[in-house]
């Protein structure tokens, strides 16, 4: 028993197991980009998503089932969610940064030219743009969810997240093909290596985001959450606004400006 708000968090193996499987998919991603075997990369990636979804339901289960999200908890983890979004954001910047110091000062090697001499870079207005209208209207329906969660519509509320989720899937199946029809590679030049690394952790961060939203669908679709106490679903919004918005960017500066 406790006479106090606040939530001691009890001991879990997660995050040290976590980080040692990510420190082996960073050896294995290189062994990848060197090799071309991808098996142990795949094999830690899947390792990733299953600590994630174990991690996941030991925190699903202190605050349905053991009610240690308290007021004073959810404020605190709303501050949490805050700073690791803000940390997002500066782990963009840096990349941005790298984008925008060499396209606006290309040296010799890249031909005194951004794109570089002999890249071909993809029109803005084919794919890109498609998946640009498709994480805006995600963001409008995940809006619309968090909405009708407020106003306590079930229904409307697994309505608009099963179409959230699947524009998330659809972007990232197109993102998929756009980089196996890429004209260039990773290692041409500095602008290869810039737009993949930028826009593949763009990916990624899409493909968590999907995952939060199918967990929260899941856990709402278990009336884990109510119009009063969604706290993990209402993260899972912000997280997703959060990659809209560095798309917005992405897609300005690298396909558009950038081109």
């Amino acid at each position: 028993m406790k006479n106090h708000q606040y939530h001691l968090v009890d001991p879990s193996p997660w995050p040290m197991i976590i980080s040692i499987i990510i420190l082996n998919y960073t050896m294995f991603s290189i062994k990848f980009f060197n090799l071309k075997q991808w098996n142990l990369m795949t094999l830690t990636m899947i390792m990733i998503l299953w600590v994630m979804l174990l991690w996941w339901r030991d925190i699903q289960r202190e605050s349905t089932f053991q009610g240690n999200h308290t007021n004073t908890v959810i404020v605190s983890m709303k501050y949490g969610m805050l700073l690791f979004i803000a940390s997002e954001i500066l782990f963009f910047f840096s990349f941005f940064w790298s984008f925008f110091h060499h396209s606006l000062s290309p040296n010799q090697e890249l031909g005194l030219q951004w794109p570089p001499f002999n890249i071909k870079s993809f029109n803005p207005l084919n794919i890109p743009l498609m998946n640009t209208i498709i994480l805006l209207s995600s963001g409008i329906s995940v809006t619309w969810a968090h909405s009708s969660m407020c106003l306590n519509n079930l229904s409307q509320t697994k309505k608009s997240m099963i179409i959230t989720i699947i524009m998330g899937m659809y972007f990232s199946m197109l993102q998929m093909y756009e980089y196996l029809e890429a004209p260039f590679c990773i290692s041409d030049s500095v602008y290869g290596s810039t737009f993949f690394i930028t826009t593949g952790f763009h990916g990624i961060h899409v493909l968590i985001g999907t995952l939060f939203l199918i967990h929260s669908y899941t856990r709402m679709s278990n009336l884990h959450f109510s119009n009063q106490h969604h706290l993990g679903m209402e993260m899972a919004i912000w997280y997703w606004h959060f990659v809209d918005v560095v798309w917005l960017f992405l897609y300005i500066s690298i396909y558009w400006w950038g081109k």
